[in-house]
């Protein structure tokens, strides 16, 4: 157990290369902290478009490799580029599943045939292993798109020389997104017939990726504590919760740590003016630039200004939002919002845009510049979601001193604590129920602390001084591992 750990991170996205949401900048920053800590790290992610077009230096290795999908074998290429230089991250390339606009979806709906793409990628990872003689002793893999990974490992390559010993240590990001076809593509993944089954793949007479991972992988975890608890219960579970009680002994919640690298106003490149703790007076010069960002008038620099950049999906609390966008703006505040994702609220907020033009900010877009420049010229983050296996944004917001209003659950509840103006402790608002009045009373009482000088102050040192590096989160992950391999060969010796 001395010797250095090889893990393979298997994703979905990872940042700088392709991003939806936090996964992206997990699968960006934990392998590093890991390599930091003596592990030897490779990472393997599809060669989407975005990819392509990103600028990075890319690789073609002139290795082809075949990877079976029901009767056909269909080629891969595969593709080499580099995170911080060192740690190498390999692509599957097949243009006619990951040449697209999006990565799983538009914003009409999931692609047709993401069943075969990633049958196809969870196939291909395997197979790139054993090309290229590559025994991980752990692959850590993410989301469903991943999930079929563990039961090909304890199935077609349970005795495979390269594979035989790998543990899979599975990671939910989000359990709400489960990757569920019809039942008539399990014969494309090639698994053994008695995998389908209800103690396996099968759910309600479809297949599930997602259950995959729970039933077969040796570990698995979620991005809090806190989450790790509320997916056992049904209110969270959408119908995995029985399966997940049933492996609460190897099921850990290990909250997502930040990469202040890439986020820390004190080095920021995407700022106009650094800042830190010591000195605000760049914030106040990062405000103005977001307002002119946004062409909002000037004389919001002196009222409180709301930020907030995320997926436009119900999940992040958008219904609440709409229910009091008219009093919210009633209020002496400006507004500001990034993000992309279902159409109504596409529509929602260019309406917002329109109606509210000397107030209201709107962008729909991805654009990771801009969200740098909200953390920063926001003076108040808003994340009322109706769950939240993590949350990144609200740790960005700390270290930018932009103070965090949000839901109390999964990974939101776990890192924000209510400011306490008698022992000046905590770092920001929180409501309970989801609940339209609740959420605008938070927001109105973080406001009323926004005038009051001594109080915003504190709150802004709170905050600031905050540490959600990912250190100790890694350090969790290392004693995962070992537990996964020593659950792995008990079951070798069994």
């Amino acid at each position: 157990m001395d010797k250095p750990l090889k893990i393979l991170f298997a994703t979905p996205e990872a940042v700088p290369f392709a991003k939806t949401g936090g996964l992206a900048d997990v699968a960006g920053a934990l392998p590093k902290s890991l390599q930091a800590m003596g592990c030897e790290v490779k990472i393997i992610m599809p060669y989407y478009r975005i990819v392509k077009g990103s600028g990075y230096p890319l690789q073609y290795l002139g290795v082809e490799i075949e990877v079976p999908i029901g009767d056909e074998k269909l080629k891969s290429d595969i593709y080499l580029s580099h995170l911080n230089q060192e740690i190498p991250v390999y692509f599957i390339g097949r243009e006619e599943f990951f040449d697209r606009e999006y990565l799983y979806s538009t914003p009409k709906g999931d692609y047709f045939d993401n069943a075969e793409r990633f049958i196809f990628f969870s196939r291909a990872v395997l197979i790139f292993c054993q090309q290229m003689g590559f025994s991980p002793d752990i692959i850590h893999h993410h989301e469903w798109q991943t999930g079929l990974i563990p039961a090909y490992l304890k199935s077609i390559y349970l005795h495979d020389p390269v594979l035989a010993h790998t543990a899979s240590v599975f990671t939910i990001h989000n359990l709400a997104y489960q990757g569920m076809f019809k039942k008539e593509k399990f014969s494309l993944t090639g698994l053994p017939t008695e995998m389908y089954n209800p103690e396996g793949i099968e759910f309600w007479e479809r297949i599930n990726f997602m259950k995959a991972g729970i039933v077969y992988a040796e570990v698995i975890t979620t991005v809090s504590q806190k989450y790790s608890e509320e997916i056992q219960t049904p209110e969270y579970g959408y119908g995995l919760e029985g399966i997940l009680r049933k492996r609460r002994e190897n099921l850990f919640g290990i909250l997502n740590g930040v990469d202040y690298g890439d986020w820390n106003p004190a080095h920021d490149p995407h700022l106009i003016s650094r800042y830190d703790g010591n000195d605000l007076s760049g914030k106040r010069e990062c405000k103005k630039d977001l307002l002119k960002e946004f062409h909002l008038p000037p004389s919001l620099e002196h009222v409180p200004l709301l930020g907030m950049i995320s997926r436009l999906a119900d999940q992040k609390g958008f219904d609440l939002l709409m229910e009091i966008l008219d009093e919210l703006f009633s209020l002496d505040l400006g507004f500001v919002l990034l993000g992309t994702g279902e159409q109504k609220y596409h529509d929602l907020f260019t309406r917002v845009a329109h109606q509210y033009p000397q107030k209201a900010g709107i962008r729909i877009a991805y654009d990771d510049q801009l969200a740098h420049k909200i953390e920063a010229g926001a003076d108040l983050f808003l994340m009322p979601s109706k769950y939240e296996p993590c949350g990144l944004n609200q740790i960005y917001s700390l270290k930018y001193g932009t103070i965090p209003v949000v839901r109390a659950t999964g990974g939101l509840d776990d890192t924000i604590t209510p400011y306490n103006p008698t022992t000046k402790e905590g770092n920001g608002f929180k409501f309970n129920r989801y609940d339209a009045k609740e959420f605008l009373d938070a927001i109105k009482l973080a406001i009323s602390y926004y005038s009051q000088t001594d109080h915003w102050k504190q709150l802004l040192r709170n905050a600031m001084t905050a540490d959600f590096s990912w250190a100790k989160s890694a350090e969790s992950y290392l004693q995962l591992y070992r537990k996964a391999l020593e659950k792995k060969r008990g079951s070798i010796s069994n």
